[in-house]
């Protein structure tokens, strides 16, 4: 077995172009690429972005109705009034979050039917 350490010393003294050259080398021997591995990294990390399980719900603005959306965040979240009031006129904040995405949308469907802007993050 070849001494690794030995090996990654030599690697390690290399130019980039050296590199590059060892690299390319490399692909023609065992005809692969090293963009061929960093791309099912890449698409494994956008899938892992899509399949999001926990939302935050994010009050934007609350609108002509302020009591309508205070209602709503009263009833989404456990605030009393004051503090639904100050969140609500403090936007934009946070109204909850680690939220599944089905109720994450039936919450941000019944702020925007009272009047607000809200956003999923």
């Amino acid at each position: 077995m070849p001494d690794l350490n030995k090996i990654i010393e030599d690697l390690s003294s290399l130019t980039v172009v050296e590199a590059a050259e060892l690299s390319k080398q490399l692909e023609e021997k065992w005809g692969v690429t090293a963009m061929a591995a960093a791309a099912p990294a890449a698409a494994a990390g956008g899938a892992a972005e899509e399949a999001k399980d926990d939302f935050t719900i994010m009050l934007i603005s609350a609108g002509d109705k302020k009591i309508n959306v205070i209602k709503e965040v009263r009833a989404a979240t456990s605030l009393g009034l004051k503090e639904a009031k100050d969140l609500v006129e403090g936007a934009p904040k946070e109204v909850k979050s680690g939220v599944n995405k089905k109720d994450a949308e039936e919450i941000k469907a019944k702020l925007e039917a009272a009047g607000a802007k809200v956003e999923l993050k």
